[in-house]
């Protein structure tokens, strides 16, 4: 599925003030409901230099790419990744399918 990405920085507030949140133990998910889909990533540098932060964007954007398609429906999304000493390609790829659950359960659970 394609995606476009978020880079400008009203954009990111956006999410930041309206979004949802859902938590996993290697990242956190922000999502609202959206018309095309959406994809950002927010990085700090609590996680490392430059070269540690790329990598990390890079694993999380080919996540996303190859697991989007679990999403119901189109969804304005930013990932970000907590603080570890390593960071793999399967523990993003494993946080990232349990929360795309959890969105359609919450999206899709009767609203009380």
């Amino acid at each position: 599925m394609n995606y476009y990405r978020i880079k400008k920085n009203n954009e990111f507030s956006k999410l930041f003030k309206r979004g949802k949140r859902i938590f996993s133990p290697s990242l956190t998910l922000i999502y609202i409901p959206s018309g095309e889909m959406y994809m950002g990533i927010a990085v700090s540098k609590k996680h490392g230099k430059a070269v540690v932060r790329n990598r990390v964007k890079r694993l999380l954007r080919e996540v996303f790419r190859k697991n989007s398609h679990i999403l119901n429906r189109n969804y304005s999304v930013i990932l970000m990744p907590k603080t570890a000493e390593e960071y793999s390609y399967k523990t993003f790829e494993k946080s990232v399918v349990s929360c795309f659950k959890k969105v359609n359960l919450c999206e899709n659970s009767p609203k009380g």
